[in-house]
This record gives C-alpha cells, sequence and structure tokens, in this order.
C-alpha cells in the first residue's frame, strides 16, 4: 500500500483545475456499450476507477484509442460475450463498484449480463434493488448465486413502461435509462435521480440517437428506438473535486483559484461551505477563496443551530460531508452534521478526534462539530484511508495541522482524484508518496 507523508501548515495558493467528473466518466464509458460505432469522449480523468473500467471495457473486446490526454474512442463492435463469464471477468468486476454500471447496457443491447458484486468505497451497505426493480419492469429477469457473489440478468425482449422508483438512485437509475433507450414502446421513470451526472448521460445517449425528454428532473419520459449510432461528449468538471479545493482553500489556503468550474452545474456546494462562514467569490466561470483567518457558522434565520445533512440532487450531495466536516472543526461556533445515506461514512471521524478536533459522534449519522476558530491547530497523526472522500477529508486535515502526518492506503485517494499531490505540491503543498 502507498503513504502519503504530509508536512502540516504550508499554505496553497495559485490557480488549479479540476479533472473530469469521475460519476460521469464511469456511466458515459458504460454507455459506449449501446452502439457498434465510434463514441468521443473527452474530459476522462486520469484515476484508478476510471481506468480499471477502461481496462474492463477492453478485456470484453472494447476498442478503445487514446487520442490525447483526456481524450479516448471506444467501439464496441466485436464484444466478447464468453468473457462475461470468466474468473478473471468477475474478479475485475468485484474490485469496481462502477462495474455495476454495465447490467443495463449489456441486458438492451445483448439481452444478457453477468457481473460479480462489486466492490467498492466501505461506507455502508449499497444495495442494488433499484437497478433490479427497474430492469424487472422493463421485462428483465435475474438471479443471485450468493455463494459465489454473481448476478445474471436475461431479456429475451425489454419493454417500455411506467415505474416509480423507492429511491433516487443515481447508478440504478443510469443502469435503467440505458436499459430502457433499446427497449419497445415508452418507459417513464418517477423518482428519477437528476444529478449532474445522470443529465450528461441523458445528453450523450440523445446525441446517440436515443429520445429522452424531462432531463434535469425527477420523472424522466423514454421512448424506446432500434438503433443507436457514435457520437462526442464532454464530461463536465468533477463537482465532489471543486467541493475538496473550496476545503482545502478554507482550511490551507493563501488565495486560491479553481478554474473552469461549470458553476451552474454546482448546485447548492457553494451556498453549504458559506454557511460555514467560508467567503468564495465567483469570477465568471472560476471561484476564488481567499485566505479565511476566522470563518463564523451561520445560524438559522429564527437563531437555531445549523445542520447540514445530505440529500437526492439537488440537495447537498453525500460526497463532501467528509470535507465539510474537516473545514468545520477550525470555524467559529457549532454544526450538526446528518449523514442519511450511509451508515459508516462518519467513522473516520475519530482519526480528527485523535487530531484534536472536537467532534461529538452521536450515532453512525450524526455528528456535532465545535470549531476551534483557528485559534487550536490539528496535530499530525497516522491515518489509514478507509474509502475516496474519508481519505482527501485526512488529508485535508493533515496538511492543516502541525507536525509531519502519514495516509496509508492512498491508493482510496486515486481511486478518485488524479495526481492530487503533485498538483498540491505544485500550489504550495508538501505530501510525499512512498510505496
Amino acid at each position: 500500500m502507498a503513504t502519503f507523508i504530509i508536512e502540516g501548515g504550508h499554505r496553497l495558493s495559485g490557480e488549479i483545475t479540476p479533472q473530469g467528473a469521475k460519476n460521469e466518466a464511469l456511466q458515459v464509458i458504460c454507455a459506449t456499450l449501446l452502439t457498434d460505432e465510434e463514441v468521443c469522449i473527452k474530459n476522462i480523468p486520469d484515476i484508478l476507477d476510471v481506468n480499471n473500467l477502461i481496462h474492463l471495457l477492453q478485456e470484453m473486446g472494447v476498442k478503445v484509442t487514446r487520442h490525447e490526454k483526456g481524450n479516448f474512442t471506444f467501439q464496441a463492435s466485436d464484444i466478447d460475450l464468453k468473457y462475461l463469464h470468466s474468473p478473471e471477468f468477475l474478479d475485475e468486476c468485484s474490485r469496481l463498484r462502477g462495474s455495476v454500471l454495465l447490467i443495463g447496457p449489456m441486458i438492451a443491447r445483448f439481452g444478457r449480463a453477468v457481473i460479480s458484486k462489486p466492490g467498492g468505497d466501505k461506507i455502508g451497505r449499497r444495495r442494488l434493488d433499484t437497478h433490479f426493480y427497474g430492469i424487472r419492469k422493463l421485462g428483465g429477469t435475474f438471479s443471485y448465486d450468493e455463494e459465489k457473489g454473481i448476478f445474471q440478468v436475461t431479456a429475451e425482449q425489454l419493454r417500455g413502461t411506467y415505474m416509480l422508483l423507492d429511491e433516487a438512485s443515481v447508478t440504478g437509475t443510469a443502469n435503467i435509462i440505458m436499459s430502457a433507450v433499446l427497449a419497445k414502446g415508452t418507459t417513464t421513470i418517477y423518482n428519477a435521480a437528476c444529478e449532474p451526472y445522470i443529465q450528461q448521460l441523458c445528453h450523450l445517449l440523445n446525441a446517440m440517437g436515443a429520445k429522452i425528454s424531462g432531463i434535469a428532473s425527477n420523472l424522466l419520459t423514454i421512448v424506446g428506438v432500434d438503433k443507436l449510432h457514435g457520437a462526442t461528449h464532454r464530461i463536465l468538471p468533477d463537482m465532489i473535486e471543486i467541493g475538496s479545493f473550496i476545503g482545502m482553500a478554507a482550511m490551507t489556503g493563501n488565495g486560491l483559484t479553481v478554474k473552469n468550474v461549470s458553476y451552474r452545474n454546482l448546485g447548492i456546494i457553494p451556498d453549504s461551505f458559506m454557511r460555514l462562514g467560508i467567503h468564495i467569490e465567483r469570477r465568471g466561470d472560476d471561484l476564488y477563496i481567499p485566505r479565511q483567518d476566522i470563518y463564523e457558522i451561520e445560524n438559522f434565520i429564527d437563531g437555531s443551530f445549523m445542520t447540514l445533512s445530505d440529500a437526492p440532487w439537488p440537495g447537498l450531495t453525500p460526497d463532501l460531508l467528509s470535507i465539510l466536516i474537516v473545514v468545520a472543526t477550525q470555524a467559529r461556533g457549532s454544526v450538526l452534521f446528518h449523514q442519511k445515506m450511509f451508515e459508516s461514512r462518519l467513522f473516520f471521524i475519530d482519526k480528527l478526534i485523535d487530531m484534536g478536533a472536537q467532534i461529538i459522534l452521536c450515532d453512525p449519522h450524526r455528528a456535532v462539530v465545535v470549531g476551534h476558530s483557528n485559534q487550536i491547530r490539528l496535530r499530525a497523526r497516522r491515518m489509514v484511508s478507509p474509502d475516496i472522500r474519508a481519505g482527501i477529508a485526512m488529508l485535508i486535515a493533515a496538511m492543516s495541522a502541525e507536525g509531519i502526518s502519514r495516509i496509508e492506503n492512498v491508493e482510496q485517494i486515486d481511486r478518485g482524484y488524479e495526481c492530487i499531490e503533485e498538483r498540491l505540491n505544485a500550489l504550495g503543498a508538501k505530501i510525499r508518496r512512498e510505496l
């Protein structure tokens, strides 16, 4: 396992450009399986999860051409369906959460899909019921081999239907959309996820010849077509990385500009940081975060205690709660964080407490942070990254801490952040990777 050695106390300044959105990349890359023609995707992030997915598609028979940094062409004209039953394929699926997104395009185009129970972050139970509910409604059937952890999905002909999803699952909605675009008839999805990632997937599919309306709402209508064709698509900047940079700038910045953020797709992310007292200036499509010596947590209008909680889009994405918690440790005031969607995502907080943060972990879903008002610095510690977002939160804490910290298992951070130590060192950080 690789380790980061972080010398805290160095302030960041300058400009940084966010990578392409990881979650969007996983969806649109899988969507290339829906046609035998070339699909060009630009601004693909060079990160572990995405690279593993691209490698998996290549092993399936997809022709992948890299033109320049971040720009690829995919052509799924010769898929090896026998490979889907191989131990190698199933092993790769088990280590990649994004492999679940193969189900929709494979069942739509080939009538069958096989994947092992997907891996990913250890943040609690992440059920797949919504995926299979939607595909069943379209006419698919599935079986699960509990001993081997293998899902098999089959369908002779998918047919459009009405469905009301039990939860606005992002990957579940993506799989159902990709299943429905080639189904016979019209599919209506109510309580669909409507994150920018889903909007972008729909825009790509429409460019490929699909007929999807209601984009950006939670009510999607999909008129099935017989065939999709090639297209070109550009991935949005990663909103989670943008939020991470805002958090770094608040804790350790000396004036930092985040470039080309696609502001209209950030939703309430900037407002959530501003509720913690962080000053953010919008400059065109850039964000400038000046040095924050003191930032004070707001109260609600009636004077009551500030609470920040995650919610389906356009609510606050759960992926940023870890960063917001770290930022709150140095604010003036107190705030309650309510993580509703994953029961294990707050367990990294004990590492922050070890560093001197004043946090009360009320239960697996709620934590109260009492800020230090930048009067007491966090202490350097040795830590292990349990998942992508907790890992980057630990990195931010270590960058602001007094002394030298170690973060082990940084491959978790590599899954979501491209060359992170090199990019931060260019801004003034002191981070060294040890293998």
